[in-house]
């Protein structure tokens, strides 16, 4: 029996649609949905238990797989088969689980697992941009407890128009790639990369993919609606208790104002609080402590946040005793590790990164290989975030997902800058050694630092701040900070990264938590970053303001060099033998590509020292080397021959020809070594190929006077009786040879 199928279409208005279709495929899952662009297509999956786990949060799991089979492709490597999720994979499921984990109900704590897998691929629609709307949709015909359906667009700008969803080709053209995420009323996440615009051109981009996500939105409903909207589940609330929620504050709530007034560090302030919190226990019987434990703690934080929130709209001041646009004391170090290729310190209250630059090939490219996207990367950024960096021991299992969000950000920030024709494979490692707020912009800062110190000419320095919100509804207050701590970003209504150069924004992350946040306030508050973020390139360029010129000693140089598609073997040589030998000898790296447009081959060279590159530069002018006829060359004799001298050009050494013994003088020449000898070097006039050996040509004797008397030896007769000409096969009598062997053949028949 063929199911029934529900679809809705969505009209993206330039001729493309997106549909939503359920009913067909995944019917145990409590609500599963295929959204299809193009050929293009999406199978989302949710599922969550009835019963709540016993933790005090909400154990979502957003997972985003891309199929090789979707593209016609087997997975690489050995094992034929999909593995661990790749960066791409993990930062579309970040993308995703940000904009949904605020909308489930904060009491809401059974196990809830959101899959998204990419079935089918086409080369012109961008799989990621669908994925929150294929998540939503999935939630809206389950029974989870959600509070509103919601979803993702990506923006471009290709010649000042905006485009939703554009494709991979138009992305390329765009100077904007920012991925939104909102419902109907509010936005709640932004994450982008942008060529240097103005904070009120990344607002009008915002509010035009708000508009596509309305549709979005609307096209949810009607599909549920005509599925057949399920009753929410219901769950088991947690536990509450009016009075007691009451009591603790105002235990709490005067202590914790004091403590956050008094501008603290990190770790008192923690201590503080900790005291705080203990002695507030330590009022209650050992009865209700064991009774309402948990409902202590919990109604303790929200007295401190309360607190802590108050003081900073009641009064200005902040947990370590700023104001909202005070930035924290800023030192900056280059050159601080002897042997990396770059290096620097960056260091922002409480926040460190020491990042370091390697240089290398194109062999060092970061290879992406994903059914929706191949391609390289020539400067790629890597964040590492280990646990004493927050005073904490905890077991390393491997890069987190937050590492690869964070490091990827930064990343974004910076690869604008870097410029088209750097010759080198860049890659930058980021490590965070403290952190309160902040660690990823520190990163973009460290990573400026440390690319200007390895001579990477960026285009321009980029720097990077942390900005949180905190407002009340009630009355109409709001204050904006620049520079938030860790504890600030936890208690605040929004969080946004942005960061740029001294023109514009080149990359920002938002995370919303309000809603109906006013687009007047997030041009305030985009107005308050550029404010922070000037100030601190500034300290950054008084540390270092300009890219060196050279790598340091000790790194490699690169150079680069095209040579005709035809000359790219010979300097591979039979089996590598060639290049592998330069390289043993010369001491550097070689590698040689295609270009796809010219065909021509190019040669990328990388050594330290210059003795090294200056040998294969010699080495590739030589193999490029081509005389011209007319033209008179210096050359060397390296072999004695009894009919002449190899003789190698000068100017090109490895480029040999043959000098014949009657081309050594106007005399007649007996001995070869009565003219020349092993090592002289002399001039020689080049005649081209020679139409009787079919041999270059080279001559020392007609740049050499004729001696008094000269007599020219008489042309060769090949018409002379017995000449070459006149010794065929019928002068040899083969033919008769061939007419006395046909009787032994007829005989041998016999």
């Amino acid at each position: 029996m063929i199911p029934k199928v529900f679809k809705e279409v969505i009209d993206l208005g330039d001729g493309r649609e997106i549909s939503i279709e359920t009913g067909k495929l995944a019917k145990q899952a409590h609500g599963s949905v295929v959204v299809q662009s193009g050929k293009c297509m999406l199978l989302c999956t949710v599922v969550s238990n009835y019963k709540q786990a016993d933790v005090d949060f909400l154990p979502l799991t957003v997972d985003y797989r891309e199929k090789f089979a979707a593209a016609g492709r087997y997975p690489g490597g050995f094992f034929k088969r999909e593995a661990r999720p790749s960066d791409g994979e993990v930062l579309t499921m970040r993308l995703v689980d940000r904009v949904l984990r605020p909308l489930f109900p904060k009491d809401y704590h059974s196990e809830t697992q959101v899959m998204i897998q990419l079935m089918s691929h086409d080369d012109d629609v961008m799989p990621d941009a669908m994925a929150g709307l294929a998540a939503s949709a999935a939630i809206q015909l389950s029974d989870f407890p959600f509070e509103c359906p919601i979803s993702e667009a990506r923006v471009g700008r290709v010649n000042g128009e905006f485009i939703i969803n554009p494709t991979r080709s138009q992305l390329e053209e765009s100077d904007i790639d920012m991925m939104i995420g909102a419902s109907a009323d509010s936005v709640m996440m932004v994450e982008g990369e942008m060529d240097e615009i103005s904070e009120e051109e990344m607002t009008e981009a915002i509010k035009f993919a708000h508009e596509a996500i309305k549709v979005q939105c609307a096209a949810q409903v009607k599909l549920a609606e005509a599925f057949g909207k399920k009753d929410v589940r219901e769950y088991e609330p947690e536990r509450t208790d009016e009075d007691l929620a009451k009591k603790v504050h105002d235990m709490a709530y005067d202590k914790v104002y004091a403590v956050a007034k008094a501008g603290s560090s990190k770790h008192e302030r923690s201590a503080a609080f900790a005291e705080i919190k203990e002695e507030i226990k330590a009022s209650f019987s050992e009865e209700e402590q064991e009774d309402f434990g948990g409902l202590i703690s919990k109604y303790y934080s929200k007295a401190e946040k309360a607190a802590v929130r108050d003081l900073t709209l009641n009064e200005g001041l902040r947990l370590d005793g700023r104001k909202t646009t005070d930035i924290r004391p800023i030192w900056c170090e280059v050159d601080y590790l002897p042997s990396t290729h770059g290096s620097s310190i960056f260091t922002r209250g409480e926040t460190q990164a020491l990042a370091t630059v390697t240089l290398g090939t194109s062999r060092e490219a970061n290879q992406i290989d994903m059914p929706s996207y191949e391609g390289e990367e020539r400067f790629y950024l890597h964040y590492n975030f280990p646990p004493f960096s927050t005073g904490e021991a905890r077991p390393i299992r491997g890069t987190s997902r937050r590492e690869v969000g964070h490091g990827n950000l930064a990343q974004r920030a910076l690869k604008g800058m870097v410029p088209d024709d750097c010759p080198y494979t860049v890659r930058v490692v980021s490590e965070i050694l403290e952190s309160n707020g902040s660690s990823s912009m520190a990163t973009v800062c460290a990573g400026t630092m440390a690319m200007m110190d390895a001579g990477v000419q960026l285009k321009k320095p980029v720097s990077g701040i942390a900005m949180g919100l905190i407002s009340d509804a009630d009355s109409g207050k709001y204050a904006v900070l620049s520079d938030i701590l860790g504890d600030e970003d936890h208690l605040g209504d929004m969080d946004f990264k942005v960061t740029g150069t001294a023109d514009g924004i080149t990359a920002c992350q938002m995370d919303i938590k309000v809603k109906g946040l006013s687009y007047e306030i997030l041009v305030n508050a985009l107005k308050q970053a550029r404010d922070g973020r000037l100030h601190i390139l500034g300290k950054i360029t008084d540390t270092i303001d300009t890219p060196n010129q050279d790598v340091k000693e000790h790194a490699p140089t690169m150079i680069s060099r095209r040579i005709p598609n035809e000359f790219i073997g010979a300097l591979i040589g039979p089996g590598g033998k060639v290049i592998q030998e330069m390289q043993k000898e010369t001491e550097t790296t070689i590698v040689i590509n295609e270009d796809p447009v010219t065909e021509e081959g190019i040669v990328e060279i990388l050594g330290v020292g210059k003795k090294g590159i200056d040998a294969v530069m010699a080495k590739i002018d030589s193999l490029l080397f081509k005389p011209q006829v007319g033209s008179i060359y210096e050359v060397k004799v390296i072999k004695m021959l009894d009919f002449g001298a190899v003789v190698e050009y000068t100017e090109a050494p490895g480029n040999e020809v043959l000098l014949h013994v009657s081309e050594l003088a106007w005399e007649r020449t007996e001995n070869v070594s009565d003219v020349v000898n092993m090592g002289d070097v002399f001039d020689v006039k080049y005649f081209g190929i020679d139409s009787r050996t079919r041999k270059e040509k080279v001559s020392r004797k007609a740049i050499l006077p004729k001696p008094e008397g000269y007599v020219a030896r008489p042309p060769r007769d090949d018409k002379r009786s017995g000449g070459r000409d006149n010794r065929g096969r019928d002068n040899r009598g083969r033919d008769n040879r061939r007419d006395d062997r046909k009787p032994r053949e007829e005989k041998k028949e016999d």
